[in-house]
């Protein structure tokens, strides 16, 4: 750690075992970024992003790696919610996530909250590739502020690709700071918790889920490839859970 802030990048890699299981030959985590491997399940390896310390902080720079090689199956969740909290250092944290999934691949990336402390700026990048059959179940949840707190700035970017073909791109600012309107009607209407699970299925590309209403502040959407995403707003977590596991339970 420097006045910089910290430098760390965790690494997994998964591939098929030859024997009906999936092997992780690279299993690397730095500094706050700590990888466990637990109890899997049939063909499933399953890794949990243990938090060493505090943040991300203020100057920041946190990565982690995921690759999921043919016919491997990997679960990576964490053991806590991620908490953006302002640091010595000054200036924006980043978090970094980059995914690459093979030709009959599959993930299932399911992390706890991330809660954007009063005083924190953060912006986290999801960038994820798949080839041909992959599957994803991908969650993301974020919470704007601790009880009775007001929330950081929090910039977060999704990218989705699909043999090249991008499924997704969205782009979000909330807090002091971001364009003016993103607490508005139009946007988070006042909620405190958003999140969204997208969905990659090779059966979506031949019959893909409608475009639906998921109660009064979520909805399902077909995006353009094997694929569909599920936005969803709640003014708290536990609230913002129950839904995206309601439309999980639905989608697979």
């Amino acid at each position: 750690m420097t006045t910089a802030g910290v430098r760390a990048t965790a690494r997994i890699e998964a591939v098929a075992d030859g024997r009906g299981g999936t092997a992780l030959p690279v299993l690397d985590g730095e500094g706050p970024l700590a990888l466990r491997r637990i109890r899997g399940s049939g063909a499933e390896a399953r890794v949990m992003l243990v938090g060493a310390m505090s943040g991300p902080l203020g100057g920041d720079r946190l990565a982690v790696e995921a690759r999921v090689g043919p016919g491997a199956r990997l679960r990576v969740g964490s053991a806590a919610a991620t908490i953006a909290l302002p640091g010595q250092a000054k200036g924006e944290a980043r978090y970094d996530v980059r995914l690459d999934i093979a030709d009959g691949g599959e993930l299932h990336w399911l992390p706890e909250q991330l809660i954007s402390a009063g005083g924190s700026e953060l912006s986290v990048s999801s960038c994820v590739d798949l080839r041909g059959t992959a599957r994803l179940v991908l969650r993301e949840e974020q919470v704007l502020g601790r009880v009775g707190e007001e929330p950081g700035r929090l910039t977060s970017r999704l990218t989705v690709r699909h043999d090249g073909r991008a499924l997704l791109d969205q782009e979000l600012s909330c807090g002091p700071g971001a364009p003016g309107g993103w607490d508005g009607p139009a946007v988070l209407a006042g909620h405190r918790a958003l999140g969204q699970l997208v969905v990659v299925r090779p059966e979506f590309g031949e019959k893909v889920p409608a475009a639906r209403p998921l109660g009064e502040y979520a909805a399902l959407t077909p995006l353009a490839g094997p694929a569909v995403l599920v936005t969803a707003l709640a003014p708290d977590a536990l609230r913002l859970r129950r839904v995206l596991d309601e439309a999980l339970d639905e989608l697979t």
